[in-house]
C-alpha cells in the first residue's frame, strides 16, 4: 500500500476519533464527565478491532474491544440496520463496572456498514446502594447498580423509549444520566458523517484495506519491539490495602511476564482469590491493564489500534481477583486495575530498567457526595477525582498532582464541586514530602479539604495506599503512604480506614491526603540546587531535605553549601563502613 495514503488516513481517523471526544465531553451535563473528562471515544472497523482512538481514558479504550465484541457476536454487522445504536454496562457481558455505559454504532455508507463508532462515559449515577453508585462495601452486583445487558437503544433509527424510562426510574439524577447518554449518542452521530465523509473520498475498499494495514503495521511494530527486551521470565507482587468488606486483609497480586522473541505472555496465577468487597476486575477490564502496559513500553509512536495486541497472551486464572464469577462486585475495580499496572511495570522494570519509572502513587480518588441540597430540596450528586503523583523517570522527576496512569483523568476544580452541592473546597495543595526521596524525585500527591456547609451528605471514600507504598527503584525511596481523616465540627477527629462510606453534617470537613509517586535513583546524587528549588516551592521540607537528601538549607530555603558538603560525606563514609561491614 502506499504509505503516505496509509499515513494521511490513518491521522484522519485519530483526528474523527479526537472530535468524537470533543463532542461528547462538550455535551455532557456530569462532573466527572465534563470536568473529570472521565469517558472515551473509539472507532472500530467491521469486524470489531479497534482501528483509531482518542487521546482519553486507557482503560475505556481497552475495555471497549470486548464490548463491540460481545455486541457483533449478537448481531453481526451485516444483520445490523443503519440507525442501530447499542448500550451495554453489564460487566459480566462485556462491560467494565456499571457506571460505565458503552454506546456502539455501526456506521453506513450507501447502505453497507464500512466500521463501527463506540464511546464509554463513566455515569455519575447508575443507582444502587449509594448516591454515585461505588459503595466501597458492596458485596455483590445486584447492590451496585442498574444493569444493562446488550441491547438496542435504537433500532432502524427509531428510539427504545423504555429502555430510557427503565435509566430515568432508577437513579437519583436522571436529567444529568440521561444528557451524559445523549452526549455519547452525538459523538457517534458525528463519527457516521465524517466517516462517510472518508468514503466519498477514497472509497469503501479503500478505506477497508488501510483498516487491515494499519492493523498489520502495529502487529508488525509490536513484535519488533518486545524482540527487543531480553528473553526470561520476570515476577513482581504488589498488594491492595483490602476490599473494603474483610478490612485489614490485604490482597495480593502477582503476575509473570515472559517474553519469548516476539512474544511476550502475562500470567497472572498467584493472584488472590475474588474478593467478598468491590475490587474484583472482570477479564475486560484486567486485559485492558494488560494492554495499556503493554502500549507504554512498546513505544507512543506504534499506531494504536487491535494489531498492537497480537503477540500477547494472557492467562487470567478464574475465580481470581483477575476473573471472578458472576455475581461478584466490581464497582471498585479502578483501584484494582491501577495496581495491576504498578505490578506489571514492576516486571517490565526488571528486564528493561534504564527505560523505566518508579511506581505511581497507584490511585485515583474517585468520591461521590450525595444528599439533598437544603435549599432547593433537590437530590445531588457531585464527583471528586482525587490524584496523586507520578513516579520519578531516568532522567526527569516524575510530574507532582497528576493521574499519569491508565485511568488518566483531570482533577475537579473546586468550583464544579461547590457550584452543584453545599460543599466547600476549604485547602487544596501540593502535599510536601509525598514523592519518594531519589536522584530523580517522585512525583508529590495533593491535600485536599472539603467542608459540609449546610445539611448532610454521604460519601464513598475509595481510597489505596493507606497500608502499603508507591515504590522507589535503583535506591529510590518510596512515597509514603496515603491518610484520610475526618474534622468533625464537635471537635473531634476520625481517621479513615482506606475505604469506608463517610457520613459528613454541616460544619464537618473531610480532609484527604494522597501520596505522590516513588523515587528513581539514590537520593544523596540528587544535584544540592534542585533540593534547594523542592525546599523553596515546599515540595520537600527541611526535615527530609536534611534526612533523605543530605541538604541543610537555613530558615528561608537558601542552600548551606559548606554544611550541605559536610553531611553528605559524612554519609558517604557511614554508607562505606556499612557496605564492608555486610562484606565482611
Amino acid at each position: 500500500m502506499d504509505p503516505i495514503t496509509k499515513e494521511v488516513v490513518r491521522y484522519r481517523l485519530s483526528t474523527i476519533a479526537d472530535e468524537m471526544e470533543m463532542t461528547l465531553l462538550r455535551a455532557a451535563y456530569s462532573v466527572i464527565v465534563k470536568e473529570g473528562l472521565d469517558a472515551s471515544s473509539a472507532v472500530f472497523d467491521r469486524s470489531g478491532n479497534n482501528i483509531a482512538q482518542a487521546a482519553a481514558i486507557p482503560i475505556h479504550l481497552g475495555c471497549m474491544i470486548p464490548a463491540v465484541e460481545t455486541v457483533l457476536r449478537r448481531w453481526p454487522v451485516d444483520e445490523m440496520a443503519p440507525g442501530d445504536v447499542f448500550i451495554l454496562n453489564d460487566p459480566y457481558a462485556g462491560g467494565t463496572h456499571l457506571p460505565d455505559i458503552a454506546v456502539i454504532r455501526p456506521l453506513f455508507h450507501s447502505g453497507r456498514a464500512v466500521a463501527l463508532a463506540a464511546t464509554m462515559s463513566h455515569h455519575q449515577e447508575i443507582g444502587g446502594m449509594v448516591p454515585g453508585s461505588l459503595p466501597p462495601n458492596a458485596t455483590d452486583l445486584y447492590q451496585e447498580g442498574l444493569r444493562l445487558p446488550p441491547m438496542k437503544l435504537y433500532d432502524a433509527g427509531t428510539i427504545v423509549e423504555p429502555i430510557f424510562d427503565i435509566l430515568r426510574a432508577n437513579v437519583r439524577t436522571p436529567d444529568v444520566v440521561l444528557g451524559d447518554l445523549r452526549a455519547q449518542l452525538a459523538a457517534c452521530h458525528l463519527a457516521e458523517e465524517r466517516i462517510g465523509e472518508l468514503v466519498d473520498e477514497i472509497g469503501g475498499a479503500e478505506l477497508a484495506a488501510v483498516m487491515d494495514a494499519l492493523l498489520e503495521q502495529s502487529a508488525q511494530l509490536t513484535a519488533e519491539r518486545i524482540s527487543a527486551i531480553p528473553d526470561g521470565t520476570y515476577t513482581f507482587t504488589d498488594y491492595l490495602d483490602d476490599d473494603g468488606v474483610r478490612v485489614g486483609q490485604r490482597i495480593v497480586i502477582r503476575a509473570a511476564v515472559t517474553i519469548d522473541g516476539s512474544a511476550v505472555h502475562i500470567d497472572f496465577t498467584g493472584t488472590d482469590e475474588q474478593t467478598k468487597g468491590p475490587y474484583n476486575c472482570v477479564p475486560a477490564s484486567s486485559i485492558a491493564a494488560v494492554y495499556y502496559v503493554l502500549r507504554a513500553v512498546t513505544g507512543a509512536d506504534i499506531p494504536n489500534n487491535s494489531g498492537c495486541y497480537r503477540s500477547v497472551r494472557i492467562t487470567l486464572p478464574p475465580g481470581t481477583l483477575v476473573n471472578p464469577v458472576e455475581p461478584a462486585p466490581v464497582n471498585s475495580r479502578t483501584a484494582t486495575l491501577l495496581r495491576l499496572c504498578d505490578v506489571l511495570f514492576g516486571c517490565f522494570q526488571q528486564a528493561i530498567p534504564d527505560r523505566m519509572p518508579a511506581a505511581q502513587s497507584g490511585q485515583l480518588l474517585v468520591m461521590n457526595f450525595g444528599g439533598t441540597d437544603p435549599e432547593t430540596g433537590k437530590l445531588f450528586v457531585t464527583s471528586e477525582l482525587g490524584v496523586g503523583g507520578m513516579g520519578g523517570r531516568p532522567g526527569l522527576d516524575g510530574v507532582d498532582a497528576v493521574e499519569a496512569s491508565a485511568s488518566n483523568c483531570m482533577n475537579v476544580p473546586a468550583e464544579a464541586i461547590e457550584m452543584e452541592s453545599p460543599l466547600r473546597v476549604v485547602q487544596w495543595s501540593v502535599w510536601p514530602d509525598s514523592g519518594g526521596a531519589g536522584r530523580w524525585r517522585g512525583g508529590c500527591g495533593t491535600e485536599k479539604v472539603f467542608e459540609l456547609t449546610a445539611g448532610e451528605v454521604s460519601a464513598n471514600y475509595r481510597g489505596e495506599r493507606h497500608t502499603s507504598r508507591a515504590w522507589g527503584v535503583e535506591g529510590g525511596a518510596d512515597a509514603p503512604s496515603s491518610r484520610a481523616v475526618v474534622h468533625r465540627a464537635d471537635g473531634h477527629d476520625d481517621e479513615l480506614p482506606s475505604k469506608t462510606m463517610v457520613h459528613l453534617e454541616a460544619g464537618d470537613q473531610l480532609r484527604v491526603a494522597l501520596s505522590g509517586g516513588g523515587g528513581y535513583g539514590d537520593p544523596l546524587t540528587r544535584p544540592e540546587q534542585d533540593v534547594e528549588r523542592d525546599v523553596r516551592d515546599h515540595r520537600v521540607s527541611r526535615a527530609e531535605a536534611e534526612d533523605l537528601y543530605g541538604v541543610m538549607t537555613d530558615d528561608r530555603g537558601h542552600l548551606l553549601a559548606d554544611a550541605t558538603r559536610d553531611l553528605r560525606a559524612r554519609r558517604a563514609a557511614q554508607r562505606s563502613g556499612d557496605e564492608e561491614e555486610r562484606r565482611a
